[in-house]
């Protein structure tokens, strides 16, 4: 056995290689097409071979909900660093704002809440954990009237869903432009703080334009 010792360790960093390779190539097509994608054509595009992708995920929906664990891992991440901060007004904020950039520059994201195992399991679990930190995060701001009275959890997750919304369809034209308005939902909240000069610009009439949606034939 202790030939073969020295090659355990490249094999693994290896084996994480091919990994990240298929998460990220996954992550590129799903954002252009969906989750319907199968592992041979992630496989194809990923440039490695099929049996590689089938061993690190047996099929279509453990890589949907890897990816889905890799983004909430994130956005847990995110939120309990906020929470250690001891103003509950720039924790909520820096929360908000931090999320609102992930999702800002992750076109993949809905696609993967949309199709990951979320009442199941590890995935559930991840769910939830973000979803208690959330919970601390709005109670926290509400009880010391950072906010409006009537702000809730839900709240931060139409914020992300409205950036996300805002941000999916600017991102090739004015990639700022969701921080805009990011800013005019947390001043509805209640929750204010920037400097009014750090705000983004609205678009121009041909920003605006260049946005407009399209028929899906000439869509880059």
């Amino acid at each position: 056995m202790s030939p073969d010792t020295p090659h355990q360790r490249p094999l693994r960093a290896d084996a994480e290689r091919n990994r990240r390779l298929i998460m990220t190539t996954a992550d590129r097509l799903f954002a252009q097409r969906g989750a319907t994608v199968p592992l041979n054509e992630i496989a194809r595009e990923a440039g490695i071979g099929v049996g590689t992708v089938y061993r690190r995920f047996p099929d279509l929906q453990s890589l949907v909900d890897a990816l889905f664990t890799e983004r909430f891992t994130m956005f847990l991440d995110l939120a309990t660093r906020a929470a250690r901060l001891p103003d509950p007004a720039q924790a909520l904020r820096h929360y908000l704002l931090a999320a609102a950039q992930w999702r800002a520059e992750d076109r993949a994201l809905e696609v993967i809440l949309a199709n990951a195992s979320v009442d199941t399991g590890p995935v559930a679990r991840t769910r939830d954990a973000l979803g208690r930190l959330v919970d601390g995060l709005t109670e926290r701001a509400v009880t010391a009237g950072a906010v409006r009275k009537d702000f809730a959890s839900a709240d931060v997750y139409a914020f992300l869903y409205m950036i996300g919304a805002v941000a999916d369809r600017t991102n090739d034209v004015a990639p700022d432009a969701w921080r805009r308005y990011a800013e005019v939902l947390m001043v509805g909240f209640g929750l204010e703080g920037a400097a009014a000069a750090a705000h983004p610009s609205a678009m121009t009439a041909e920003q605006l334009l260049e946005s407009w949606p399209k028929p899906v034939g000439e869509q880059g």
